[in-house]
């Protein structure tokens, strides 16, 4: 068991629940690929990162999806709104770890690279965030659970990151930044990928395992 536990928040593959301002531009079911293409991304560049790993489903745990293979615990969500849901899981994860990180499935740019360098970050500094575009974060991690920075925080917002950031600043802890990288949230963000979204669910592609998704 490693000291270290990667938590990945994602969304259960129902449609009109995933990528609902993205729907608004290319359809609901157009919307449902491209958030199967993120979460396929989200489990290729976390896969062979060494550290325990876990999955929180937003509303259920799927069975025989490709978290179920052995290399993910698997659990859900518990809370309301995200910011419950995300300080539920850091409270909880640390009875157990004392490296704690967590990442959505929004983040097309986001690679095993950054993941792994936020790691090595928190061996020196009490907090580690990789700021989004949008003025979110696209990833989190901290060494003690620090209830503050979920509270009364407006996400979905440009405001995020920075209410975050002063709050660390007030409690006086060392924080490690990342690269700026892009959520996919809407058509101007997808369109700033490489996905090939209008092809998407066409015929299913076979990744580096020789699996269809």
């Amino acid at each position: 068991m490693s000291d270290k536990l990667l938590m990945i928040f994602v969304k259960n593959l129902i449609p009109g629940m995933v990528k609902t301002r993205l729907a608004e531009d290319i359809g609901i079911d157009k919307a449902l690929d491209v958030y199967q293409e993120l979460v396929h991304h989200t489990h290729k560049i976390t896969k062979k990162i060494e550290v325990d790993k876990a999955v929180y489903y937003s509303e259920y745990v799927e069975i025989e999806d490709i978290w179920d293979n052995g290399d993910f615990k698997l659990t859900s969500q518990k809370g309301f709104k995200l910011g419950e849901k995300m300080s539920n899981a850091f409270d909880e994860a640390f009875d157990s770890y004392n490296k704690v990180i967590i990442i959505g499935s929004d983040c097309y740019d986001l690679s095993s690279k950054h993941i792994k360098l936020a790691f090595e970050m928190l061996e020196e500094n009490d907090v580690v965030v990789g700021p989004a575009k949008d003025g979110g974060y696209y990833l989190l991690g901290m060494k003690e659970y620090l209830p503050q920075l979920f509270e009364d925080k407006k996400y979905s917002t440009d405001s995020v990151l920075n209410e975050l950031l002063e709050e660390v600043e007030e409690m006086e802890l060392s924080v490690y930044k990342l690269p700026t990288l892009n959520d996919i949230d809407t058509l101007a963000d997808l369109k700033e990928t490489g996905i090939d979204w209008e092809n998407l669910g066409v015929d299913a592609e076979v990744d580096d395992e020789g699996e269809a998704y």
